[in-house]
């Protein structure tokens, strides 16, 4: 397809799609003449990822290029790639050394991983960014008096697991290695929303039935 039709069925106007191209978010089209590109489905698929991250996510073009590089890894193996990309996308506040709660809360973090059994290396777990953010959440959590131990994170992290299998299996519909990267940065991205909507949606019905007044 030329450009005003990639421009058309993506809803990307030229001006941005350019813009992408200038900023290495999207892969040069293929080169017909000395003036003139054409774009696949590649292209297609590969803007609106684009727009996720940097609409829905609000990733600046920065962060959303190295995560898109990391998409584009084909040196890595499908496991470390998309964890390579998901790595890549912004997260939560560093963990603050200084602050005697964390290192409370980074044992509390570790005795979590340890007790569910995952099946990674802790050592390599720890300098996720992942778990930075999860350290930082259990030390504010602590800091304001409220109980974060193993028993208060533990259905949670249950609850994850079963989050991570339903994912998981939506990536593993798309058969091409980069297409499931795609997907599950996407699926990041875009049910993160999703997630705390029907979190609260749900604690405002739970509330409903224990405290709201009987018709």
């Amino acid at each position: 397809m030329r450009l005003a039709e990639l421009s058309e069925r993506s809803g990307v106007s030229t001006a941005t799609i350019k813009y992408y191209l200038r900023e290495r978010l999207l892969p040069p089209g293929h080169r017909i003449s000395a003036t003139q590109s054409a774009y696949d489905e590649d292209h297609l698929r590969r803007l609106r990822l684009i727009r996720a991250l940097i609409q829905v996510g609000r990733i600046p073009v920065n962060t959303a290029r190295e995560v898109l590089a990391a998409v584009e890894d084909e040196s890595l193996d499908q496991h470390m790639r998309l964890g390579a990309a998901v790595e890549a996308l912004p997260h939560g506040p560093e963990p603050n050394d200084a602050d005697p709660t964390t290192a409370a809360a980074r044992r509390t973090a570790r005795e979590l991983l340890e007790h569910l059994d995952w099946r990674f290396n802790l050592d390599v777990a720890e300098v996720s960014a992942a778990f930075r953010m999860l350290v930082s959440a259990i030390a504010a959590l602590n800091r304001l008096g409220y109980d974060c131990g193993l028993p208060r994170l533990l259905p949670y992290a249950h609850q994850a697991a079963q989050l991570a299998v339903v994912e998981l299996d939506l990536i593993e519909e798309f058969e091409n290695p980069t297409e499931r990267v795609e997907a599950a940065v996407a699926c990041t991205v875009l049910f993160e929303p999703v997630l705390l909507s029907l979190r609260r949606l749900a604690e405002a019905e739970e509330s409903n039935r224990r405290f709201g007044q009987s018709c």
